[in-house]
């Protein structure tokens, strides 16, 4: 079966995720068209990436003014259709945060991508977020005829669903996947109650490269190397993660932080970090590679995640594949996959204390707790996210078997 996936950027560092879902789409017997609206002038690192990225088509890469043609071809080519895209452009200004300029370009990017499936001859489109890609598979759908369906991450849909217009993104899709149970659950109280059979559940997964068997923990670390994997901003929570951090250091626990991201509060971090005088045990690498992430969790003794509004994080999941334990917070679709002292050191989101607490207790923890949490860490994620049994359940979704 010919598809196309559409994405915003692509490959980009984030998104690994989509990529082992391509990967192993095709390797189910997919063929596979992968269009992104950016991502052909980004700084990937990883080898895969650059390979996906000269698989990728662009639709803005010639730029704005070259979508014009395009447009004008479609509408000679079938006025009423057209006409109709722009009407539900129209519709989408409605509570928008942007204006119809916006949603109209959205409408010229969808008449690209409907010609990109045309030569590809596909049967259905799949986007990732329920943002702007989804609109532009949406509209790209009225011009077609051609059936979509997207993954819904969270929690910007959940933050803003009105203006996104989740609802008529889910009523005009053939179904839309939650990547959590807490995520159909916002997606139902946004979603018509007809149309709550399409809302399925698609767990993110792992593929071979992290499931390899039972892990060991990192043990006898004099120094504990915690690792903070995200982009540096607020709902990520690293600025209260550095104020638990000194906290617990000041109680005596020999602590480092390294912070594997980039992102607009990095300023706001480096400048908190020289206040407090934590050059020699905070450390920020900036955006680097999957590899370079994956070699980091081995080199650390925790993952920490602090965030505010999450979906459930990949990066969560990888640190249990591979026999790090996780210290996080219990919001959205974590308590699903972790539970406190079980598998993982759970604490309350936006509580310094209780963030501080939980670091102090992962470095008093004995050698048989740490070695307990990680092999019912594995067997969990194991479990829950293997990327061929996800992939299988979206592609029988999609072929319309359930």
């Amino acid at each position: 079966m010919k598809i196309t996936y559409f994405i915003n950027q692509y490959p980009h560092v984030s998104h690994t995720f989509i990529r082992r879902e391509i990967l192993e789409l095709e390797d189910q017997g997919f063929d596979i068209q992968r269009v992104a609206l950016r991502g052909w002038d980004s700084n990937v690192v990883d080898e895969t990436d650059k390979s996906e990225r000269a698989k990728t088509l662009y639709v803005l890469q010639s730029g704005l003014k070259a979508l014009l043609p395009v447009f004008f071809r479609q509408l000679i080519k079938q006025p009423g259709r057209v006409f109709l895209a722009i009407k539900l452009a129209a519709q989408m200004t409605y509570m928008s945060e942007r204006n119809f300029a916006y949603h109209l370009i959205y409408l010229f990017e969808a008449c690209q991508l409907a010609e990109f499936c045309a030569q590809h001859e596909s049967e259905h489109v799949h986007a990732h977020f329920g943002t702007n890609s989804t609109e532009v598979v949406m509209l790209a759908k009225l011009l077609s005829g051609i059936e979509y369906s997207f993954t819904v991450h969270g929690p910007e849909e959940f933050d803003k669903p009105l203006s996104l217009h989740l609802r008529e993104k889910v009523n005009l899709s053939k179904f839309v996947a939650a990547i959590s149970s807490f995520g159909r659950s916002q997606l139902y109280r946004w979603t018509d109650l007809e149309d709550w059979n399409k809302v399925k559940i698609v767990h993110c997964g792992l593929d071979d490269s992290f499931l390899q068997g039972q892990p060991e923990p990192k043990l006898n670390s004099e120094t504990k190397q915690l690792l903070c994997i995200g982009r540096l901003c607020e709902q990520k929570g690293q600025l209260l993660l550095l104020r638990s951090v000194k906290a617990a250091l000041d109680e005596g626990a020999n602590v480092k932080l390294v912070l594997a991201g980039d992102g607009d509060m990095r300023p706001d971090v480096e400048t908190y970090i020289r206040q407090h005088h934590l050059e020699d045990r905070v450390t920020i690498t900036g955006w680097i590679s999957s590899d370079k992430v994956k070699q980091l969790l081995l080199d650390s003794d925790a993952m920490i995640l602090p965030s505010f509004a999450e979906g459930l994080p990949v990066a969560i999941m990888e640190a249990m594949a591979i026999g790090r334990p996780v210290i996080t917070t219990y919001i959205a679709g974590i308590p699903e996959l972790l539970s406190n002292r079980e598998n993982a050191l759970l604490f309350p989101a936006g509580d310094i204390n209780a963030t501080k607490n939980a670091i102090v207790d992962f470095t008093q923890l004995t050698d048989n707790e740490l070695n307990q949490m990680v092999r019912k860490a594995y067997d969990a994620v194991e479990a829950k996210h293997n990327i061929k049994t996800e992939a299988s359940k979206l592609a029988s979704f999609i072929r319309g078997e359930i």
